[in-house]
């Protein structure tokens, strides 16, 4: 089964990195975060990925086309430039690195690549969220609903302390639970093929007109995920994501 990662996007709210780079190349523990996505599927036995490339792209394509030698031990001869693999890269992953365009919203960059979607399920990812999501759980849910979509429902991360107040004085202060807020769009979908149904040209946009019809004809579920869930969209959460990799507290790493 195939999982689109969704990394056209500029990433504006994080503009002290994506100035240089497309945002699923900002780094998180010395690797770029559509890595650490890329593991988390992997980790459940999903190896075959199709990366919807857009702003910057071709830094994405140059990691992935790289990665191999990269990620392995070798002997170069620099007389004739053979070289000898000792210690290959053990990641077993199939990559497509496409161009879907700069200003192409979510539901055109799938429309791009239907020739290589349009007869099974598939996944989808945002490039920029990661999460201790059970994905064999998420898939084994959209199968027994047997409807064409299934999105993430995810609980926002808590970014304030809350109060109770008696008048001037404060009567109990607690960090926000992010059980507290009510459910978002968490990503982390599987479609049907029929979902193409739906889409149609560059300037289709995935989470408008296309979910909002699945939803009227009650063909959308959602997938309750109530564990970890933090997107990568300004500086603080990066900090954040950081902090937990360094310390050894990364939810999400599940491999």
């Amino acid at each position: 089964m195939k999982t689109v990662i969704l990394a056209g996007g500029r990433g504006t709210r994080l503009l002290e990195e994506t100035s240089i780079r497309p945002k699923p190349m900002v780094e998180v523990g010395g690797r770029p975060i559509i890595w650490h996505i890329m593991h988390i599927y992997s980790s459940h036995g999903f190896n075959e990925f199709l990366v919807a490339c857009g702003y910057k792209g071709e830094q994405i394509k140059d990691y992935f086309h790289n990665f191999f030698i990269n990620n392995s031990d070798y002997f170069v001869n620099l007389k004739d430039n053979t070289s000898e693999i000792v210690k290959p890269s053990d990641v077993d992953w199939r990559v497509g690195a496409i161009d879907t365009g700069i200003d192409t919203m979510t539901g055109g960059r799938l429309v791009k690549l239907k020739k290589w979607l349009e007869d099974e399920t598939f996944m989808v990812s945002y490039g920029d969220c990661v999460s201790n999501i059970d994905l064999q759980k998420l898939l084994l849910f959209h199968k027994e609903h047997g409807k064409i979509a299934t999105v993430t429902a995810v609980r926002p991360p808590a970014r304030f302390g809350a109060l109770q107040l008696d008048n001037d004085m404060v009567q109990e202060f607690s960090e926000k639970s992010q059980a507290a807020s009510g459910w978002i769009n968490g990503g982390f979908f599987v479609f049907e093929p029929r979902i193409f149904d739906y889409l149609d040209g560059d300037d289709c946009i995935l989470e408008r007109d296309p979910l909002e019809n699945l939803a009227q004809e009650r063909e959308l579920y959602a997938y309750r995920h109530e564990g970890f869930w933090l997107p990568m969209d300004t500086v603080r959460d990066k900090e954040r994501l950081e902090t937990l990799w360094k310390t050894g507290k990364a939810p999400w790493k599940t491999w």
